[in-house]
């Protein structure tokens, strides 16, 4: 299918903004059905206000920054930061040692 560029009206400011082809044949890669109501900045403005969306990605696909925690690998001894809060009674691995235990 060939895509053309479409000139659309943001819901929130009211500006026009293109909506080029390249952008099309993504939001249809996606299977998104929808076009996009707001412009590239209300996007980004809505983004922020938000905290960055939900699950790990926010609402456009992008992944977020994952919160680290401190953590003493159990194998070499070495500090390490791990994606998830350590719990007492469970080894936490660097992420050298874990490549080489999960062999």
């Amino acid at each position: 299918m060939a895509y053309v560029d479409k000139i659309l009206e943001c819901a929130d400011c009211g500006a026009s903004f293109t909506f080029d082809a390249a952008e099309q044949e993504f939001f249809a890669a996606k299977g998104f059905t929808n076009e996009p109501k707001r412009c590239p900045n209300c996007r980004a403005a809505r983004k922020q206000q938000r905290g960055g969306g939900y699950g790990g990605r926010d609402s456009y696909g992008y992944q977020r920054q994952r919160e680290m925690y401190p953590a003493v690998c159990a194998s070499c001894g070495k500090d390490t930061q791990v994606p998830f809060e350590p719990r007492e009674g469970r080894p936490v691995y660097c992420s050298d040692c874990y490549a080489k235990i999960r062999r």
